[in-house]
């Protein structure tokens, strides 16, 4: 168990070490907690939302495409991938976005070359190793499995290395202060691409395509983003960069990786578990309508994501400074942005539901009742607020990842049971008993180890200041 700390730069700075100097090289507004929060977030949900749409396109042209049937079997390899992916990253695709910017603060440019190339060289060999593995396994055990799912698993292997490091180079192109240039190719040209590819090819055989043939279209999609996002990376590059040799901290930049990359396993399993056990049992359609309404709830997420771009680093920075009043200021705005934001998507998208829903054929409208329960969630988690920021960027990301680990071991054995009884609807209860359970467990660390007011609560602690002042 993680020993209460009280907040004291003087004991803190070393502990954070690469996090606290990342916060400062990214940021050129000081505090006040509010200054820059809402034009800082406004323009990254711009970004983000527009990500997002490219997103939801390709997941419309795909399932009208393809039908319910093969539309599951693709989601299904999707998930599997997409968790495969994370491990592969081994967490540099996080911690490189505090060490690379720690480094470019302090001019470190031989210890910046050197921890990416260790991240890359060691994601690919991960990255190609579960991908060998991986078809291996479907060859030996695939037997009794369709032809278009077998073929589909194959070819998603092979996404894995690919994606791994197109992560790890958008990560790096963002810490060297692209954030718009590292988005476009991890997410509007892989999935504007797909739509663009999927059109083509109903025009031209004027029929059904299959899983493998959209799997295989998005390995070479996701091609596509990792050239882009190498070139960005190029442009990017601070001529110092090239000049410097590269030096190696190997140890440090373990540890530092270690629990970041539980925390995004964990989160991405968490994500997908409903997906990947009702395509386990056979349910290929529902894990297909499973994974649409997952893909049409995260918009509520966005206006989270958003504030996160800017909350974060301004957590360390006042963390550093041993202001908490400014960082439970910070937090109450944070999560009133992140709220009210995903309310007013959450809203609309609850009263459209069954409209949006038939849009990608009647076999999805039966997700209309999950769909309302995992909306519900997600307005939980944006009362929440963004724990486990707090959490990671004050020193803790050992005692989040140890949370969020067990949350997803939680939500697998819930949903394996509730999957069994009522199928779809079951991986919606078991996602959000899942998701409340692991906020309470944030806030209650957040409230003991930091001494905060987490999420909503955050509210009650500026109106006591307030009346005080």
């Amino acid at each position: 168990m993680t020993r209460s700390r009280s907040i004291d730069p003087a004991t803190r700075s070393s502990d954070l070490g690469p996090f606290l100097a990342a916060a400062h090289a990214d940021e050129h507004a000081r505090p006040p907690a509010r200054s820059g929060l809402e034009l800082s977030s406004i323009i990254a949900f711009a970004t983000y939302s527009a990500a997002v749409g490219a997103s939801y396109l390709a997941q419309l042209a795909i399932a009208r495409a393809v039908g319910a049937t093969s539309y599951g079997y693709y989601s299904y390899v999707l998930a599997w991938i997409t968790i495969l992916a994370y491990v592969a990253t081994l967490g540099f695709d996080v911690s490189l976005l505090r060490l690379v910017a720690s480094y470019k603060a302090r001019s470190a440019w031989g210890l910046a070359k050197g921890a990416m190339r260790y991240a890359e060289r060691r994601s690919i060999a991960c990255g190609v190793v579960i991908a060998l593995l991986g078809v291996m396994a479907v060859e030996a055990f695939g037997g009794d499995r369709s032809a278009d799912l077998r073929a589909t698993f194959i070819l998603g292997f092979m996404v894995v290395p690919v994606l791994a490091l197109l992560w790890i180079r958008a990560a790096t192109v963002r810490a060297l202060g692209g954030v718009v240039a590292a988005l476009v190719p991890d997410r509007l040209v892989r999935d504007g691409l797909l739509v663009v590819v999927v059109w083509i090819a109903v025009r031209v055989w004027h029929g059904r395509i299959d899983a493998a043939f959209v799997m295989a279209a998005t390995l070479a999609c996701s091609l596509a983003g990792l050239v882009l996002v190498s070139v960005m990376k190029r442009r990017w590059h601070p001529a110092a960069l090239d000049r410097s040799p590269a030096a190696s901290a190997a140890p440090m930049w373990r540890r530092t990786a270690l629990p970041l990359v539980l925390i995004a396993v964990a989160e991405s399993a968490m994500n997908r578990t409903g997906i990947v056990l009702l395509g386990w049992e056979g349910h290929t359609s529902e894990a297909g309508a499973f994974a649409l309404i997952f893909n049409i709830t995260s918009i509520v997420v966005l206006p989270r994501v958003a504030v996160n771009t800017r909350f974060a680093p301004m957590v360390s920075e006042l963390f550093t400074n041993g202001d908490r009043s400014a960082l439970q200021s910070l937090t109450a705005t944070a999560t009133g942005w992140s709220l009210v934001g995903a309310a007013l998507i959450a809203i609309p998208l609850w009263i459209l539901g069954d409209w949006i829903l038939g849009r990608f054929g009647t076999d999805f409208q039966i997700a209309l009742v999950p769909l309302q329960i995992l909306l519900f969630s997600q307005l939980i988690a944006a009362a929440a607020g963004s724990q486990i920021f707090l959490m990671t960027m004050t020193g803790h990301e050992r005692g989040a990842a140890m949370i969020v680990t067990l949350s997803a071991i939680g939500n697998a054995l819930l949903s394996a049971v509730l999957i069994n009884r009522f199928g779809i609807i079951g991986a919606a209860v078991a996602s959000t008993v899942t998701l409340l359970a692991l906020n309470l467990a944030m806030a209650a660390f957040v409230r003991r180890h930091l001494g905060l007011f987490p999420g909503i609560l955050a509210f009650v602690a500026n109106r006591r200041v307030a009346r005080v002042s």
